[in-house]
């Protein structure tokens, strides 16, 4: 086998005849490049040797050359079992790189060859074996929008809105996607509880202030790791009521870089409405939308004609803010042991409050499909989680559940028999919360109280929703988007962090 194979290759000084006739080897070339299959005859004395199928399948030993064809289909190979560049072409593996796998003759990769090449990921090209790596995208990118040097579409323009209230701190970074909706990049939510102690002295006690300016802190690196085109920065109701509101804002200002606004009731109700235009459907003749804070509770009467506009928040016909949250009502008559007794009390004080509150009666709420309750704070969340026996909370499956009137009841009830270490113990509570949710619940109470619905539909958003809803509407993000033909499918909204 190894004399046919060096007749062959004409390399053998054994067969000299190879040289001295080169129109024959020239023919016997050009048999093969047809594709014959038939054996090779010796130059000299014209007796047959291998075929070429049997060259092509004889493992070389160390004195033995592949055909020259054979050589010419390892270049071409090279060219073509590549992986595929970012143009869609193949491209040649680097000079001097080695593969692991065995050659068109059969031979063995190099003992000291590197690894192959990794496999082509969906959003990278093909490189060399031995060219430097790209490193991993982020899978949300940092982006700029159009006015500040960034993508050529909105879609990729990065929105913040943060969100200190008197329990929590929260923030989100979000990219509009389809009309009114858009996917959460990145988010950030703490307990701090602002407000602990502002209801007896009337200021933000040092220990608070240090914990929110601890969140606030992460909260500014989050943004600082991201090109956002627009954010807004608000506080809420502690901020408003505390004496010294302004000196820790300025604080804030000073150690975090982060420049907080503190807004009105008003403004407060109008964002909590923008943030559950989706779950309000075309069906709905009223509602009443409430938000049950941790100093403050908004409540929001709305109303549609016969022209509905794209804001809910224009059809507002009615609203209020309750000075009273779960942090000032738990504060007030205890949260570790509550009494049905004790859940009156608190109902009846926040019954007195919506005494206040003058608002055309909707007619035949209590048995019309057309009006219902929408909540979106902690206690309707944690109502939903426990009625669904969740064994951990999952926004996805609370936000826009619709629980009945009974159901509501039943879950009210289950709460207040249970003991503080009970509450602690679920998993939909917590113990940060087991001393909060039967405030909110004796608040939830008096609204419903107040207007009797057969339904109520839970809401897992808030404030920061309403706010980035409402820069993108006035950046037009949407508008422009419908006229360029939709967003990409592959942009679908997501929000997969609990407040």
């Amino acid at each position: 086998m190894n004399d046919g194979a060096n007749a062959s290759s004409g390399s053998d000084p054994a067969v000299p005849q190879a040289a001295a006739v080169p129109g024959k080897r020239k023919r016997r070339r050009g048999k093969r490049r047809k594709g014959g299959c038939g054996p090779v005859h010796d130059a000299g004395s014209g007796q047959p040797l291998a075929s070429v199928g049997d060259i092509a399948r004889e493992k070389p030993d160390g004195d033995t050359a592949a055909p020259r064809q054979k050589k010419r289909r390892r270049r071409r190979k090279a060219h073509t079992k590549g992986p595929l560049g970012a143009d869609g072409c193949k491209h040649v593996r680097a000079s001097g790189a080695k593969s692991d796998r065995p050659d068109a003759a059969g031979k063995p990769a190099a003992a000291d060859a590197p690894p192959p090449p990794q496999k082509r990921g969906p959003h990278t090209g093909g490189t060399a074996q031995n060219a430097p790596q790209k490193p991993q995208r982020d899978p949300a990118p940092h982006t700029t929008g159009p006015g500040n040097g960034g993508p050529r579409h909105a879609g990729n323009t990065l929105y913040a809105a943060l969100d200190l209230g008197t329990n929590n701190c929260r923030l989100l970074i979000a990219q509009p996607t389809r009309h009114n909706q858009f996917r959460v990049v990145d988010g950030f939510s703490r307990i701090v509880r602002l407000g602990e102690g502002l209801a007896a002295t009337g200021s933000l006690s040092p220990e608070a202030m240090d914990r929110a300016v601890e969140a606030l802190s992460l909260c500014a690196a989050k943004l600082k790791g991201r090109s956002v085109r627009r954010m807004r920065l608000i506080a809420t109701e502690a901020c408003r009521a505390a004496d010294n509101g302004d000196a820790f804002l300025e604080r804030v200002r000073n150690e975090t870089g982060l420049e907080l606004e503190i807004i009105n009731r008003e403004t407060e109700a109008r964002l909590a409405v923008s943030s559950c235009a989706s779950l309000i459907g075309r069906e709905t003749r009223s509602a009443v939308l409430f938000d049950i804070g941790g100093g403050s509770s908004e409540i929001a009467v709305i109303r549609f004609g016969e022209n509905r506009s794209l804001r809910i928040a224009n059809h507002i016909s009615h609203w209020t803010s309750l000075p009273v949250g779960v942090v000032t009502l738990s504060e007030r008559y205890g949260g570790h042991h509550v009494t049905p007794a004790i859940f009156e009390d608190m109902v009846a004080e926040v019954t007195a409050l919506l005494g206040d509150f003058h608002c055309p009666e909707i007619g035949g709420s209590a048995h019309d499909d057309g009006f219902h309750l929408i909540g979106t704070s902690g206690t309707v969340t944690t109502l939903a989680g426990v009625h669904l026996d969740l064994p951990r909370y999952d926004r996805r499956k609370v936000d826009g559940i619709w629980l009945s009137n009974d159901e509501v009841s039943a879950m009210q009830d289950k709460l207040l028999s249970w003991d503080f270490a009970g509450r602690a113990a679920n998993p939909c509570i917590g113990p940060d919360r087991a001393d909060l949710v039967l405030a909110g619940c004796a608040i939830l109470e008096a609204i419903r109280r107040r207007w009797p619905a057969p339904r109520m539909r839970v809401a897992d958003r808030g404030l920061r929703e309403g706010i980035l809803t409402d820069m993108m509407m006035r950046d037009g993000v949407w508008r422009s988007k419908r006229r360029r033909g939709g967003f990409n499918r592959a942009h679908q909204p997501r929000h997969d962090s609990r407040d």
